[in-house]
């Protein structure tokens, strides 16, 4: 089965918008695991433009499912995750002041320091993911580095789903089988939505979970929250 974690960072955009605590954060962490959500995931930057450090911590005992926490691997983050210890931490290789995810990690270029990173939060029992586009290498060298999943930056896909969604899909499933031949598991997650995610959990090989967050926030806008995860939990079926 591919679990749904919704990433709630788009509700903390929100409620920053205005100050205050409206729309709730927490509470919206608990509606969508009360809605069939099984995992969250959360992205604190630097600036704390979204999601703030201190809502991790508010976050990890409301969270029954999965707490999915994603980020770059400074010292602060690394003291934040090491302090919560949630269910799984992936790391992203974005630079402090990045819109959005929009590459994966070099695991050859940056493989100590991963090494290092990992090992770090595999002492606290976290499981580890790393953040990745479909190149075999960076597959490969992730395979090195120790950890337990590598997350398939999704946005290629996306982009080329309307033109010819086979051949978008292709170099995901090669991916797909080359991390399960590394003794990888698998996650993915970037502009997946009700249009496209059937046909990639279809097409691609033992993939354990995906995160969801702009698209599926953006639909509850039109749907309703509980609606709209029964509709993104209905594609992985």
């Amino acid at each position: 089965m591919t679990r749904l974690s919704v990433n709630i960072n788009k509700i903390a955009t929100l409620r920053n918008a205005r100050g205050g605590n409206l729309p709730d954060v927490l509470k919206a962490a608990v509606n969508c695991e009360k809605f069939g959500a099984q995992g969250i995931t959360v992205h604190p930057r630097p600036d704390e433009r979204h999601i703030r450090y201190r809502d991790v911590e508010d976050l990890k005992p409301l969270v029954k499912t999965e707490f999915n926490v994603e980020g770059y691997p400074s010292e602060q983050f690394l003291d934040l995750v090491l302090r919560v210890v949630p269910h799984q931490v992936t790391l992203v290789p974005d630079p402090p002041g990045a819109l959005t995810s929009n590459q994966g990690w070099d695991t050859l270029k940056h493989l100590e320091f991963l090494k290092d990173v990992i090992s770090r939060l595999k002492d606290k029992g976290i499981r580890t993911s790393l953040f990745v586009d479909t190149d075999p290498r960076n597959i490969i060298h992730a395979a090195e580095t120790g950890t337990d999943r590598i997350e398939l930056y999704t946005e290629p896909y996306a982009s080329g789903y309307q033109t010819n969604r086979e051949e978008a899909v292709k170099p995901f499933a090669d991916a797909a089988r080359l991390a399960n031949e590394c003794g990888l598991e698998l996650n993915a997650g970037h502009d997946l939505n009700l249009e496209n995610l059937r046909f990639f959990h279809e097409s691609v090989p033992g993939l354990l979970e995906v995160s969801i967050g702009h698209a599926l926030i953006s639909d509850a806008l039109y749907f309703g929250l509980g609606n709209t995860i029964q509709m993104y939990l209905e594609q992985l079926k």
